[in-house]
């Protein structure tokens, strides 16, 4: 028996009813904050990711399904291809993507990992800020090769957003850091999940960073060989990434580690003071989290995550920062940026509510009854239909009792019984599954009674 790949798994009913709970919420917050959706491919040009999100990120370097265009090779479980193959005729940090139709030679591509530098390459290629749209939430799936556990797929889910745009419209001020953090407070609540923690930093600028890398090495020095491997290779090539170390044995020796918030310059400390001061009025609970750097290079000032306790030692759901440079690695114009991403599958894990909860089960089963009922049960249906009462049909071939089971075990509200004798009189047996109350309603009255109930 051929199974779904090593990572991967299909989401069933009734678990895709809480699934479509979740997006439809999510859609309705969205729209009172004036967001609009994008969709962007499920591949993009390796370039894209080895750019915008690091190549010394693990994401990159790890975990990204990458391969050769024009059937070169098969899709590589191994990482990104070698860096000569990961950069097309542009230097890495600036410049302008190589066409995807240049058909003189193959192109590297990649599954999406992450969605922010998708949608911020389309960004620049459509020229979004000259139709106003700053605004943008997108809802798919993502591929990382990581090892499977609770809540993390290689294929998984994810829900995010983005607020990027010209310095003109707002888009590098703290009020839109606040906005997003509150969007997020709300959009948790509303499907249900109320005992979420805020986890809050900033991150600093580039040139925050530098000094603060230079502190890191120096700091890392003496201890380094006592830590992982993935640890030491990070001293050497990104020491801010050893912050996502996750090894138990490790955490002593990084709690001594200098914080980000020793090398802050004035502009940043002022827009971090500025988010927290919005936060208070608007009574967002937060913690600051000095150790909280998140995962991709890409990230200036504010970051954070949003945890859940029913998660486990893994317990983020979301997370997201400030993006401010994004847009001028990737080649495009000044575009000051924020946004977030929420794991999809551990938001559901999450939830408090069950798929039995929010599914919508049938209003009515039709039960025909003798031969040629099935064309008349159709014409019922048909008319129950049109007032959004969920309806499922049985077969005429059907006895009785068989009709009853499978009306019950769906979980019906009514059976609606369909023989000669009721469209002779133009009137129908429709019985209450759970209280057994059976009446005789005439046609022009079923929709109406099955609704009051």
């Amino acid at each position: 028996m051929i199974k779904s790949p090593r990572g991967t798994r299909d989401l069933l009913p009734p678990d895709t009813a809480l699934w479509n709970f979740v997006e439809a919420t999510v859609r309705d917050v969205f729209r009172a904050y004036n967001f609009h959706e994008i969709r962007t491919p499920i591949f993009e040009s390796t370039e894209l990711f080895a750019r915008g999100v690091g190549e010394e990120t693990d994401i990159v370097s790890k975990e990204m399904f990458t391969w050769e265009d024009r059937g070169r090779g098969a899709i590589s479980s191994s990482g990104s291809p070698p860096r000569s193959k990961s950069v097309s005729g542009a230097d890495s940090r600036s410049g302008s993507f190589s066409g995807a139709g240049d058909s003189d030679r193959g192109q590297s591509l990649t599954l999406r990992p992450e969605n922010t530098a998708g949608v911020v390459r389309a960004y620049i290629e459509h020229k979004l800020w000259d139709r106003g749209l700053n605004k943008l939430f997108y809802i798919g799936p993502q591929f990382r090769r990581e090892r499977p556990q609770k809540g993390r797929y290689r294929q998984f889910y994810q829900i995010g957003a983005e607020v990027i745009g010209p310095a003109a419209a707002g888009s590098q001020s703290p009020a839109r850091d606040a906005e997003i953090l509150e969007l997020l407070a709300t959009l948790l609540d509303r499907v249900g999940i109320t005992n979420w923690t805020l986890e809050l930093n900033s991150v600093g600028c580039p040139a925050d960073r530098a000094k603060f890398n230079e502190a890191l090495r120096q700091a890392l020095a003496p201890v380094v060989d006592k830590m992982c491997a993935d640890c030491q290779r990070r001293a050497v090539t990104n020491p801010l990434r050893v912050f996502d170390c996750k090894v138990p044995a490790d955490q002593p020796i990084i709690d001594t580690l200098p914080t980000i918030s020793q090398f802050l310059d004035e502009d940043c400390r002022t827009h971090y003071e500025a988010v927290k001061d919005i936060l208070n009025a608007v009574q967002i609970p937060y913690q600051e989290n000095l150790r909280l750097v998140r995962g991709l290079d890409y990230y200036q000032k504010t970051a954070f995550e949003f945890t859940h306790g029913a998660l486990g030692a893994q317990n983020a759901i979301l997370g997201g920062g400030r993006y401010d440079g994004l847009s001028e690695d990737l080649g495009g114009p000044a575009a000051p940026g924020i946004g977030f991403a929420i794991g999809e599958d551990r938001l559901v894990l999450s939830l408090t509510a069950s798929a039995e909860s929010v599914v919508r089960k049938p209003d009515v089963y039709i039960a025909p009854l003798g031969a040629g009922m099935n064309r008349e049960a159709a014409r019922v249906a048909r008319e129950l239909r049109r007032h959004d009462l969920v309806v499922d049909l049985g077969d005429e071939a059907f006895r009785l009792k068989k009709s009853f089971e499978a009306a019950d075990k769906m979980g019906a509200r009514y059976i609606l019984i369909v023989g000669e004798n009721e469209v002779k009189a133009n009137a129908f047996a429709l019985k209450h599954l759970a209280s057994g109350e059976q009446v005789t309603v005439p046609r022009g009255q079923l929709a109406e009674r099955i609704v009051q109930k």
